[in-house]
């Protein structure tokens, strides 16, 4: 379980977080939303102990980030999955490269465990198909053609899945999306919106997705999470935000569904 109190962020004169205050419950999806600079991004940072509180706690089950030693963090890390805004993928590395990256950083050198967790991923997002499924010559075929191919070789959609592969590596209890359908057409959105709620499902993991896709919320959402002036406006799930009677929820939806 997810556990934020009382948090607050300022960057110099600007007051981004003012006393947000949630829980995110534990193998559900919950969708953070909110206007453009009301700290969505901010709150995620604080999530994964990327950035420091001014005030408040984060605590991942149980535990309070801001408390942990390094190694502790570093374990912690390793726990959850993070997927950036644009996949941010490395392009002078190739998929496989991009995929195994963190292993790599936390010193796996050994070829074959490298090699099972990137067609692991590779074909839990898609992106190569269930070996489960189709003979093994068909699985390595595609697979070969896959691991060795830039970020320059994809389509936006195909970058987004290796970024979502990249995050699934190690088995992580949570995901952390921050606009994963940015800059997609709407096909491939809902391609990405079924390939969160699929993982969520089959995997069991607690995802946090940040966006401003409303379809998106309504698709694959079961606890929402609005944030308005750096605090919290309305916590609930989908039907109780489109019935809610709250002006500043109500003129958001109509601005932004």
């Amino acid at each position: 379980m997810i556990e934020i109190d009382g948090l607050k962020k300022s960057f110099g004169a600007k007051h981004v977080l003012r006393g947000v205050s949630m829980v995110i419950p534990t193998g559900k999806t919950t969708c953070i939303i909110g206007r453009s600079g009301c700290g969505k991004s901010v709150l995620l940072k604080h999530i994964v102990g990327l950035l420091e509180g001014d005030a408040g706690e984060v605590r991942i089950d149980g535990k309070a980030v801001l408390g942990l030693s390094r190694n502790e963090l570093f374990s912690l890390r390793r726990s959850i999955g993070y997927v950036f805004q644009g996949a941010a993928l490395f392009d002078s590395l190739t998929v496989y490269e991009n995929v195994v990256i963190s292993l790599v950083e936390h010193g796996e050198r050994r070829t074959d465990v490298l090699d099972a967790e990137s067609r692991r991923v590779l074909a839990a997002v898609g992106l190569v198909p269930d070996p489960a499924k189709v003979s093994r010559e068909v699985f390595e075929r595609e697979y070969a053609i896959l691991r060795d191919k830039k970020p320059s070789d994809l389509s936006g959609g195909m970058r987004k899945r290796v970024g979502v592969a990249r995050a699934l590596v190690g088995s992580p209890d949570y995901i952390l999306y921050d606009e994963p359908t940015t800059g997609l057409d709407p096909v491939t959105s809902q391609q990405i919106d079924d390939l969160v709620a699929e993982l969520a499902r089959n995997l069991s993991v607690t995802s946090v997705v940040i966006t401003h896709d409303m379809f998106s919320v309504f698709n694959i959402a079961d606890h929402v999470v609005m944030l308005e002036g750096g605090l919290v406006q309305f916590q609930g799930d989908v039907p109780a935000l489109q019935a809610s009677a709250d002006p500043v929820v109500v003129e958001f939806l109509a601005r932004y569904v």
